[in-house]
């Protein structure tokens, strides 16, 4: 495959303009244009005569005006954690539902789930409202709520049939995930929690230009054991440092498969290169553990009911509370006022 001959756009363009459109020019930009984006385009003297001197005038500039708005909305929620990982497959959405259940174990904590890997929507089914639908009132969408104390939103949930296929470019997936800050009426939350899809594109921009007037406590990063996951991994808390979101740990998950019935270890993906605890002390991050392969996450997420209800002497649910513990002390809460050690 040739090489592009286009450009690149500097990193740090990138971040502080992810929801930018460049608009489309009918000529190339004169000698002396100031740029399309800049706030005298189209009004500058060396705009004079320019075929694209309309188009330039009328282009988006400055600040987005709805930032003030998703602030105010989001005022009320105390942390906002997002789940990233940069590889598919890993269990982000897996984690995210067994996470919200930890929290939402203690019927103080008000908890909210909002899902923003649109084209591949989960969080619905393993949390058990697939059939819900938004309600619109004056006060904005109302979520669905999984548990009186838990939340979520989806464009699940928008969906004229469960199957139908979402098949939208960059800045449909941004207006949306705008609506879902800027137009949801959360309320008051102890936690929101932001499952994300693979990769470090528009989504991941979109949240973190979002968020980032509000407040983000930091990301959580799910890996599996083998480098191939940790390739992607790397990358992704590469992308966190570049964009100013503080890394909160490394979560290994599948680490290992328990037998449910002999408690039996088998290492089903080698760490041929460590896995996730050498990768957290390669990069500085604190390891918040290794939860193991358990199939009944998997039955539990398909039928959208509580792991922790469940099956809460398993090893993975003994796990997932140390994980959740280390999590708390990382946004410098009492790990026993969210979860307590069994």
């Amino acid at each position: 495959m040739a090489p592009s001959l286009e450009a690149p756009e500097a990193v740090q363009d990138v971040l502080a303009n992810p929801l930018r459109e460049k608009p489309n020019l009918v000529a190339p930009e004169p000698e002396h244009c100031p740029g399309p984006e800049s706030e005298k385009a189209g009004v500058a003297d060396s705009c004079a005569g320019c075929p694209n001197q309309k188009i330039c005038a009328a282009a988006p500039k400055g600040p987005d005006p709805d930032i003030p708005l998703i602030n105010a909305r989001l005022a009320g929620i105390k942390h906002k954690i997002l789940v990233l990982s940069g590889k598919g497959g890993v269990g982000k959405s897996t984690f995210t539902s067994l996470l919200a259940h930890a929290f939402a174990t203690n019927p103080e904590t008000m908890v909210g789930v909002m899902d923003t890997d649109i084209c591949g929507p989960s969080i619905p089914k393993m949390l058990g409202v697939e059939s819900e639908t938004i309600h619109v009132s004056n006060a904005g969408w109302s979520p669905a709520w999984a548990m009186d104390n838990l939340a979520v939103m989806s464009i699940q949930f928008m969906l004229p049939n469960r199957d139908d296929a979402i098949i939208w470019r960059g800045p449909k997936k941004n207006g949306l995930i705008k609506q879902f800050l800027k137009d949801v009426e959360w309320g008051e939350l102890d936690f929101l929690l932001v499952d994300t899809p693979p990769g470090t594109s528009d989504e991941h921009l979109s949240v973190n230009t979002f968020l980032k007037g509000s407040g983000i406590d930091g990301a959580v990063m799910i890996t599996t054991p083998q480098e191939v996951a940790l390739l992607d991994v790397r990358k992704e808390i590469d992308f966190c440092r570049k964009a100013g979101i503080r890394v909160l740990g490394i979560v290994e998950n599948m680490s290992a498969f328990v037998c449910p019935k002999c408690t039996h270890t088998s290492e089903i993906f080698q760490a041929t290169t460590g896995g996730g605890r050498a990768l957290a002390a390669e990069m500085g991050i604190p390891f918040l553990g290794s939860v193991p392969l358990d199939p009944r996450i998997g039955m539990a997420c398909d039928y959208g009911e509580s792991f922790f209800d469940s099956f809460p002497d398993s090893p993975a649910c003994k796990a997932l509370r140390g994980v959740v513990r280390g999590l708390a002390s990382q946004v410098n809460l009492d790990p026993n006022d969210i979860m307590p050690d069994a």
